[in-house]
């Protein structure tokens, strides 16, 4: 990663500008243009050095103060096709399988789902037990009390 890289991640970290053309603002903060502050983006996710850009909304600010992490007991053999049926849906923010810890932990498929009140999120719960059917062996919810991080990694500006 070169000086001009670091600049670019250093003025895009916090956010892009909320404006019509936040590339070409980047680009004349930096004193290039618009399409090198693209390609140099496009540069970085091809080699994974940055892993993406995209909206992060604050869930609580939009008024879906009622947000929950269900976990899932899913056949392990259908994990892939049901993830992606969860994850195609409006209200599920992130979906992934992670590792069960058993006897304890049975629950291998993972999603975030979003309510403006734990009503609506037990409503979505039950779309969610309808959608897996027969491959719902079990699930729980784990409900947010606070936002602990809504960040990536920041880099300090080179005086």
């Amino acid at each position: 990663m070169d000086e001009l890289d670091r600049k670019i991640i250093t003025a895009t970290q916090a956010g892009l500008p909320l404006v019509k053309k936040p590339y070409t603002a980047i680009a004349e903060q930096l004193g290039i243009d618009s399409e090198t502050v693209k390609q140099r983006l496009q540069n970085m996710l091809d080699k994974g050095q940055i892993r993406r850009i995209g909206a992060v909304p604050n869930h609580y600010k939009l008024g879906y103060k009622a947000n929950a992490m269900s976990v899932w007991n899913v056949p392990d053999d259908e994990i892939k096709e049901l993830g992606d049926q969860l994850s195609a849906l409006p209200f599920v923010s992130h979906c992934y399988e992670r590792p069960r810890f058993l006897p304890e932990w049975p629950y291998n498929l993972f999603t975030m789902l979003h309510g403006k009140s734990r009503e609506e999120v037990a409503d979505k719960v039950q779309q969610v037990v309808k959608l897996l059917g027969e491959y719902c062996v079990g699930y729980e919810l784990l409900y947010s009390k606070q936002i602990l991080k809504k960040t990536g990694l920041r880099l300090k500006a080179k005086d």
